[in-house]
């Protein structure tokens, strides 16, 4: 799958049903945690991940290529829980770290939970950043989006997506120093 582009091409041209499947199959956990960093509910960026993939499959929006697949789907999503925070007030969050589990390293458990605890760690300060430093650090470090990708995701212009980045990272290493994150064991 050519990073989604065909699969879509098959579902908007030729009706595939399958090239849907195949596109959330692909996209639908990353683009939940993704839009759980804008509107801090994983409730609710699920069901937005769902409205995008519902519109991708009901208005059969056209994919102009000026883009990889995944910043484009990004995108929409990011548009669709703008729309909705401008809609609804924040409600009650579920933290990343309630969330289930997604690997169990059965050989090294010391290890796993020693890297799980960082994640906490890490989630926790991510949390206390501005939202737009949260979604940049997300993108970038997460998602592995390019920092052109990430711009185009967030509606920034390259200078300032890069801008962001950097007093987003400043912020971070800042609030880890705070609460005592040891960056020599990492």
């Amino acid at each position: 799958m050519d990073n989604g582009a065909s699969s879509y091409r098959r579902f908007r041209d030729n009706g595939d049903v399958h090239g849907l499947d195949e596109i959330i199959i692909e996209y639908s956990d990353g683009l939940i945690l993704y839009l759980t960093s804008i509107v801090g509910n994983i409730q609710t960026a699920e069901e937005l991940t769902e409205d995008t993939f519902v519109l991708l499959g009901t208005k059969k929006p056209k994919f102009k290529e000026k883009s990889s697949f995944k910043t484009w789907l990004y995108a929409i999503g990011r548009n669709i829980a703008v729309d909705h925070l401008r809609k609804y007030s924040k409600k009650a969050c579920i933290s990343l770290e309630d969330a289930p589990e997604m690997t169990d390293d059965e050989n090294a458990v010391e290890e796993a939970y020693i890297r799980k605890e960082q994640q906490i760690t890490i989630h926790k300060a991510m949390r206390k950043l501005q939202p737009k430093y949260q979604q940049v650090l997300w993108l970038i470090y997460f998602e592995g989006f390019s920092n052109k990708e990430a711009a185009k995701i967030m509606n920034k212009s390259l200078r300032s997506l890069e801008s962001i980045l950097y007093r987003a990272r400043k912020s971070l290493k800042s609030q880890l120093e705070t609460e005592g994150f040891d960056y020599a064991e990492t």
